[in-house]
């Protein structure tokens, strides 16, 4: 099972603004656990939205929109990627993680479970998917 905890962004890490070496200590401390445990499969911080873009699908067609976006409690500002054998095992680490928050602030984590192929019935697409070897647990 793999999980995806999304650190929600806050006006700080909108506004560009680094995290202090305190709180890059915890996050090394935190991930080389998750490493050690075996668990961690990706993990990485977001540049702010100003340096982004989404695109909107309305049938075919697709608008394109600069950043940045307004509402900063919607967007991410950075994930980890984990593979465990349960949801409680899931939990367990994730009850872990560091406040993510400039100067310990108010922050927000949001732990997402990820689709497997196996979650997807045999079809020619989700062989052309494995061939690739996305959408798969190890």
């Amino acid at each position: 099972m793999r999980f995806m905890i999304l650190v929600k962004a806050t006006q700080d890490s909108e506004a560009g603004v680094m995290p202090e070496e305190k709180l890059i200590a915890e996050m090394a401390q935190y991930h080389e656990e998750l490493q050690k445990a075996g668990a961690l499969v990706d993990a990485s911080g977001l540049q702010a939205s100003s340096k982004g873009w989404r695109i909107k699908y309305s049938g075919d067609k697709r608008t394109f929109v600069d950043g940045p976006f307004i509402e900063a409690k919607e967007l991410i500002a950075g994930y980890t990627i984990i593979q465990v054998k349960s949801k409680e095992e899931a939990l367990e680490l994730t009850r872990r993680f560091p406040n993510p928050a400039v100067d310990g602030k108010e922050g927000e984590i949001e732990i997402r479970q990820l689709f497997e192929l196996e979650d997807f019935g045999p079809s020619e697409a989700v062989e052309r998917f494995r061939e690739m070897g996305v959408g798969t647990t190890k």
